[in-house]
């Protein structure tokens, strides 16, 4: 078998050999492995005889122990002995991990010259295709691809999917990146014809292999129709979580009655042109998440939905208005946890009146909280008011505090909300100004039992952040530590990230 791995020579896998050798012995074992001789000066020397006993396990639990490392680890495995040769190649998990979203390796790729980005991306896929060519095992539990690809590399990635499908994948992962960062230009389309979707000499066919094991699907920068989504949904009947990350040419999306039967979580973000979500009679749905522009949103008939996460940009509007009515009074009493954004897109401060109480139910089982706030927003604190009183069981809120430099009028001084069961607040993206700060002063004075206080200054944990921002985070800090924490009673607990 070819090696998948040039760059593996048997001077790197001595640590993995001690590693994959070792076994524990009782006391009378290790008795019986030493031995004693005398060399010609009278000196006694012990000495070991090594005994390779994992090596003589079931290949079933060799494999199994062996899908628990890298798939780079388990290949080096390769060439511990004849024993280990090909056990790697049986595995039935095949991350392809290329460590792109560690660090600050995105925008150290991204800096790269288009040809020498090309050349990695084709080294890759050649890894890559390496690897799923010679898989021997009847099964295959995990595919991730994750690396800079998109559509010049269509007829490999259709390969290892089918690759995939003949051998039952259960969880397929396809988290490709664009180097220009343009989100609907480039991307790799998911083809009809593995579905047997499409007509032709080159149509694989549903019939000769299909996804019938599938639990988990993640498409990220996959360019994927709705009409697929929907042959997954009806034709996968164990598929349980379903992602779509800024697919360009999905439009609408259905989820409807027994075509989910059993999926659990959906979540969709960032397509650019997608219009309508409709979600009906989803019965063991119990997470759905959409994060992107407008779009008409229909939820029904989905008695275990009990976490929410909308983030939805509607320009020239307080999106609070428009998001809400979105959700139903039935969906919106059963949430436990609910992730809204409510920063409002709009210049015109005074143009909003404060929400009434009547504008949405009561969150009667509503435990955790999660709010994108704009800090600066004159109403800013009567929507937080808001949400706590027709919040009565929360128990955590967590406030992402976004800030706008063309706000003029102050915040407004909201009315008291005595909350009884709040005991966990924690401020995302706090920083030293007034409006931040007279949020956590209204938080301590109306969350009675609150327990803890957490203040993070953090917003964007990416790598490779401008100087400015970093310089702000370091002063929310310091103005956290010595404004807001010797104002905190001593029964509460102040923590600052």
């Amino acid at each position: 078998m070819e090696n998948p791995f040039p760059d593996v020579t048997k001077e790197t896998v001595q640590d993995k050999g001690q590693l994959i050798y070792y076994y524990n012995y009782t006391e009378e074992e290790d008795a019986k492995r030493r031995k004693t001789t005398t060399k010609g000066g009278g000196q006694k020397h012990n000495w070991m005889i090594s005994i390779d006993r994992i090596s003589h396990l079931p290949d079933e639990i060799l494999v199994s122990i062996l899908s628990l490392l890298s798939l780079k680890e388990a290949a080096i495995t390769s060439i511990l002995s004849k024993r280990w040769q090909h056990l790697w190649a049986s595995t039935d998990t095949l991350d392809f991990d290329s460590k792109l979203d560690v660090g600050n390796n995105i925008c150290c790729f991204r800096r790269l010259t288009p040809e020498l980005r090309h050349k990695k991306s084709r080294r890759y896929v050649d890894w890559v295709s390496r690897v799923m060519e010679q898989h021997q095992g009847p099964n295959m539990k995990r595919l991730r691809a994750c690396f800079y690809l998109d559509r010049c590399f269509t007829t490999s990635i259709d390969r290892w999917i089918q690759i995939a499908m003949t051998k039952g994948v259960e969880i397929l992962e396809l988290e490709f990146f664009l180097a220009d960062g343009v989100i609907d230009k480039g991307h790799y389309a998911f083809p009809y014809k593995v579905l047997g979707l499409e007509k032709g000499p080159n149509c694989f066919g549903h019939n000769i292999i299909g996804f019938k094991s599938l639990k988990v699907v993640n498409f990220k920068h996959v360019d994927v129709a709705e009409e697929i989504l929907e042959y997954l949904l009806s034709n996968c009947p164990g598929l349980e979580q379903l992602t779509v990350y800024a697919s360009s040419n999905l439009a609408n999306l259905r989820v409807v009655g027994s075509s989910s039967a059993a999926l659990k979580y959906l979540a969709i973000k960032h397509c650019c042109r997608l219009e309508s979500i409709q979600i009906r009679e989803a019965a063991n749905l119990v997470s759905f998440i959409y994060h992107g522009g407008s779009v008409s949103l229909l939820l029904s008939d989905v008695p275990l939905l009990t976490e929410v996460s909308i983030e939805e940009v509607y320009w020239g509007v307080d999106s609070i208005r428009v998001v809400l009515p979105q959700l139903s009074c039935c969906i919106l009493s059963q949430l436990e946890i609910l992730m809204l954004d409510i920063t409002p897109m709009t210049l015109d401060d005074d143009g909003f009146s404060p929400l009434q109480n009547h504008a949405f139910p009561i969150l009667a089982n509503l435990k955790q909280l999660e709010l994108i706030v704009e800090a600066d927003y004159c109403w800013s604190l009567h929507h937080l008011s808001s949400f706590m009183m027709v919040s009565p069981y929360l128990q955590r809120l967590v406030l992402k505090m976004n800030f706008v430099t063309w706000r003029r009028p102050k915040v407004k001084t909201a009315a008291k909300c005595p909350h009884p069961y709040l005991r966990v607040v924690e401020i995302v993206g706090y920083r030293g100004r007034a409006c931040a700060a007279k949020h956590v002063m209204y938080l301590m004075k109306n969350a009675v039992s609150l327990e803890k206080i957490v203040i993070d200054p953090v917003l964007n944990h990416s790598t490779d952040k401008r100087v400015e921002e970093v310089k702000e985070e370091v002063f929310a800090k310091y103005h956290a530590m010595q404004h807001i924490k010797n104002k905190v009673p001593s029964t509460i607990e102040f923590v600052c990230i």
